[in-house]
């Protein structure tokens, strides 16, 4: 394949396909989609590609780990088209997107950094008014009433509730009370709800984050989450910038 693109001889599929180990239907396919240039055709009808056509697989291939294939195929079409202008908005809103996720990242990160390991209610501290007597303590080390939580947290009982039907506190009711008895874990979502509350995040948001909190069996354990996250946040901006190395490429070629 190197000897074909140094002399500027003809490609078959079959060239382009062996040099990325993929299929000839798959470059097929790549055309009709639009991410290759349509290609030339023989007398009897065979497909013909140049070395155009190898640059804007390799353009494709290298955009498609940071860009995914979705938009790595509308980032080619738009070039083909001639439209490089929303091929450029296409990249400006993934890098947009990575951003966001950095500092979603970075609102989780400092959100457990506040968070003492275990979160325990203060004993002795009574509901808000208009809720009735509450025990002074709940039952178990560390749990509390809504009473005492959103004092600690300085917010209304009413948000605890409202974050409940969100997914982001899941309290028990105590059986003889009905009272809602919130145990170490539902303080430390609390805590980490009103964290990522106060940096901006909707509840929508912050419902995956404790979810994830949760399946990782608390604080200590999202460490290793959290850095496999920053991980692909990181392979994911070297991916754009080898991309954007092959598609500049490809824009040269296509003069």
């Amino acid at each position: 394949m190197g000897r074909n693109l140094q002399n500027g001889e003809r490609l078959r599929p079959v060239d382009l396909a062996r040099g990325h180990g993929l299929s000839t239907q798959a470059i097929r396919n790549y055309e009709e989609a639009g991410i290759l240039p349509a290609a030339g055709r023989t007398p009897h009808g065979y497909r013909v590609y140049t070395p155009l056509h190898a640059g804007a697989l390799r353009a494709f291939l290298a955009l498609v780990p940071g860009h995914g294939h979705q938009t790595a195929t509308s980032i080619m079409r738009a070039v083909n088209e001639d439209a490089v202008d929303d091929a450029f908005r296409l990249i400006d809103e993934s890098h947009a997107q990575l951003l966001d996720d950095r500092r979603t990242l970075r609102a989780v990160e400092s959100a457990l950094g506040d968070l003492d390991p275990a979160p325990a209610s203060e004993p002795g501290v009574k509901s808000e008014p208009g809720r009735g007597s509450e025990p002074a303590a709940a039952s178990g080390p560390g749990s509390t009433f809504i009473g005492p939580l959103a004092g600690k947290l300085g917010i209304r009982p009413a948000t605890l509730r409202k974050w409940e039907r969100a997914g982001l506190v899941r309290p028990r009711r105590d059986p003889l009370t009905g009272y809602r008895v919130y145990d170490e874990a539902d303080v430390r979502d609390a805590h980490l709800a009103h964290q990522l509350r106060r940096g901006g995040y909707l509840l929508e948001q912050i419902a995956p984050l404790i979810a994830q909190v949760r399946a990782a069996g608390g604080l200590e354990p999202l460490e290793a989450a959290l850095c496999e996250w920053r991980g692909r946040l990181s392979t994911r901006g070297r991916a754009m910038l080898t991309g954007a190395a092959e598609l500049e490429a490809y824009l040269r070629q296509r003069g």
